[in-house]
């Protein structure tokens, strides 16, 4: 068989050991090539393939994507149109796979890139195709349906609570009343921000406040919780995501000037929603505050990877294949917990509608009465996720990674 691999949407640590649990699955099952697409579904309109037998041709090179950071084959965010509105897209690309001799097709990302398996594989369903369609789960806001948590949530998750233990003691320095505000990635799901709670161990405190889009907000409960902390303490560590609502419907980083942009998938772009509420919070309470944007960091510190989310990102992967040899299309894999104490996981196959299209939020009871902090119940969900932890080569100093340019 010949099969096809690409990423999409935004990258992760670990979406690359999801590329090498699909091509090492491919090579071990017999495949005759294996095409990487480069720039997911966009470059492939564009028949911008590479062969990644002979790229990843050494154990070690593989290794070292497993490793490797941001997504090896490029990204895109490219949505396909519904078939019965423009048929275009669906007809290059099947011609495409068939010059190709192309048998399967894996696509590891996000909610869109699910979206586009589901669309694949109905419009190949319909013209009688035999080509099968599976989705590999990524994203660092683990908000994908039907799976307990996503590949590249574990390593996010683990960057997130180190940052913020890191930002806690350095707050704790001066005996000066401050406020830190830290805005962490998340539109409608908090999950990440979420994370900020496992910061709190033994020899830290922890994060005072966490605010999440599930909960609500207000300007004037945000001041409240503020200074209630600043009562007791000099230094207040606050964790907001950035997609934080007001009541009526708007982002509260819409409330500065200049914000409202959107993306190709008609998305409002977020940014700035902890430089406003520092800077309102300042004016308010007379208090010096700072803001911390952890932006992009988030999904692409190869540094703090958890080995857990690694090796689960890889499994995922191999299970799609697995599927697909088994003759399944429109599906998508997903991960089991089969055990909290210890930890065990397992993996197993979903109909893709299930996946795509929709999104997971924080539990509600997961988040406290107060609506400013998280529960236990979340913090034993989470703990297990950021687990264990990579070895990296480093040469100079600093890590060292594999580039798809460099090996072309």
């Amino acid at each position: 068989m010949n099969i096809v691999v690409g990423q999409s949407g935004g990258p992760t640590a670990a979406i690359n050991a999801s590329l090498a649990g699909v091509y090492q699955a491919a090579v071990d099952a017999g495949a005759k090539k294996v095409y990487g697409m480069r720039n997911g579904i966009q470059g492939f309109l564009a028949e911008n393939l590479v062969d990644l037998k002979e790229i990843l041709d050494e154990e070690e090179k593989v290794e070292r994507l497993k490793r490797t950071p941001a997504s090896f084959l490029g990204s895109c965010r490219y949505k396909l149109k519904k078939a019965e509105v423009d048929e275009t897209d669906y007809q290059k690309i099947f011609a495409i796979l068939k010059k190709y001799e192309i048998n399967c097709f894996f696509y590891i990302g996000g909610n869109d890139s699910m979206d586009t398996i589901c669309k694949l594989a109905a419009y190949g369903k319909k013209i009688g195709s035999d080509i099968r369609f599976v989705g590999v789960p990524k994203t660092i806001d683990n908000d994908l349906m039907a799976t307990d948590h996503t590949p590249g949530y574990g390593s996010a998750a683990k960057f997130v609570a180190t940052v913020i233990k890191e930002l806690v003691y350095d707050a704790r320095i001066y005996q000066l009343k401050s406020v830190l505000i830290v805005e962490v990635m998340g539109r409608n799901a908090g999950w990440l921000t979420a994370a900020s709670v496992l910061a709190k161990d033994e020899n830290c405190e922890g994060v005072d406040l966490i605010y999440l889009p599930e909960a609500s907000f207000t300007m004037e409960k945000f001041y409240a919780d503020v200074q209630e902390c600043l009562k007791t303490k000099d230094s207040v560590v606050v964790a907001v995501s950035e997609g934080i609502k007001l009541s009526d419907g708007r982002y509260v980083c819409e409330l500065s000037a200049g914000n409202g942009c959107e993306d190709a998938f008609g998305h409002k772009q977020l940014s700035g929603t902890a430089l406003f509420l520092a800077q309102d919070c300042a004016r308010v309470l007379n208090v010096k505050t700072r803001a911390v944007e952890l932006s992009t960091l988030q999904r692409c510190a190869g540094h703090l990877t958890s080995a857990t989310d690694l090796l689960e990102a890889q499994e995922v992967g191999a299970a799609a294949v697995r599927a697909a040899i088994e003759g399944k299309s429109g599906v998508a894999t997903t991960l089991v917990r089969l055990s909290e104490q210890p930890y065990r996981w397992g993996t197993s196959i979903i109909e893709i509608d299930k996946m795509a299209n929709s999104e997971k939020t924080i539990p509600l009871a997961w988040i406290n009465d107060t609506q400013n902090g998280l529960t236990e119940a979340f913090e034993k969900y989470a703990r297990p996720l950021i687990e264990g932890e990579v070895s990296l080569c480093y040469k100079g100093g600093l890590p060292q990674y594999i580039r798809l340019d460099e090996e072309i």
